[in-house]
């Protein structure tokens, strides 16, 4: 048998979508491991690891991101599904629910409110231009929410997702650690928390910590998207009236 070069090897497999479907979930799998070996570094989030090695890959090798979605797109399509059983676990909070109604309602009113102030008047003392303020203005809330709003604000979608990458990544890096610095530990406060400053990374990396923590996530994750989508279409408004 005629032995096959590494490089066409390569090019063989590549082409296949079923190979970037395996070397997605084998990155993601060896990521989590690295992280529980190294005592659940925070550091080394999983999410984070993937991420970085995979561009990496694609780099190195000039893969298009076409390509690799042809095989991704089967993980991409669970978003759907995972994103609808996160009604599974609140379900089963619901007694906890009715309870902290009124906390948790209060609390994304302020989150969502801080969130695109906060970003909105750095990025314009440091000045940012009126399009970059409105791509920045949702990057709190979950990507296919986030680039919408964007659209419709003005702003750029493209920018927008890459900033809401960003922000889930910074959540899920010192999030947990700064709330344990407050002294906080009730799990319903860390997922709230996780939920609508991190959207789905930080959902996710609420479900590690504990069902509890991953449940208030996905409530805040989905409820801060719809109230900043009604706050936001007053933003390019409020910047006319401060003469950006």
């Amino acid at each position: 048998m005629t032995e096959m070069p590494l490089q066409t090897l390569w090019v063989y497999l590549a082409a296949r979508p079923l190979f970037w479907l395996t070397l997605t979930l084998l990155v993601w799998l060896g990521a989590r491991r690295l992280q529980a070996w190294c005592g659940g570094l925070a550091l080394l989030n999983p999410v984070v690891l993937s991420i970085a090695i995979l561009i990496g890959l694609l780099v190195l090798t000039d893969t298009p991101y076409a390509q690799y979605f042809d095989g991704a797109q089967f993980i991409h399509f669970l978003l759907g599904p995972a994103t609808v059983a996160l009604a599974i676990p609140l379900y089963r909070l619901r007694a906890e629910l009715h309870v902290l109604a009124l906390p948790i309602a209060v609390a994304l009113v302020v989150g969502a409110v801080v969130a695109v102030v906060s970003a909105v008047g750095l990025a314009a003392a440091l000045g940012a231009d009126r399009m970059v303020l409105l791509s920045l203005a949702p990057k709190s809330v979950t990507t296919p929410v986030a680039m919408g709003i964007a659209e419709k604000l003005g702003g750029i979608p493209a920018l927008t997702a890459a900033l809401v990458v960003l922000t889930g990544l910074v959540g899920v890096l010192f999030g947990v650690g700064v709330l344990r610095r407050l002294g906080i530990r009730d799990p319903a406060v860390i997922g709230v928390a996780l939920g609508t400053a991190a959207h789905g990374i930080g959902t996710a990396r609420a479900f590690q910590l504990g069902h509890r923590e991953g449940a208030m996530a996905g409530l805040a994750m989905g409820l801060s998207a719809v109230l900043t989508a009604l706050l936001l279409p007053l933003l390019p408004r409020g910047l006319a009236l401060l003469g950006m």
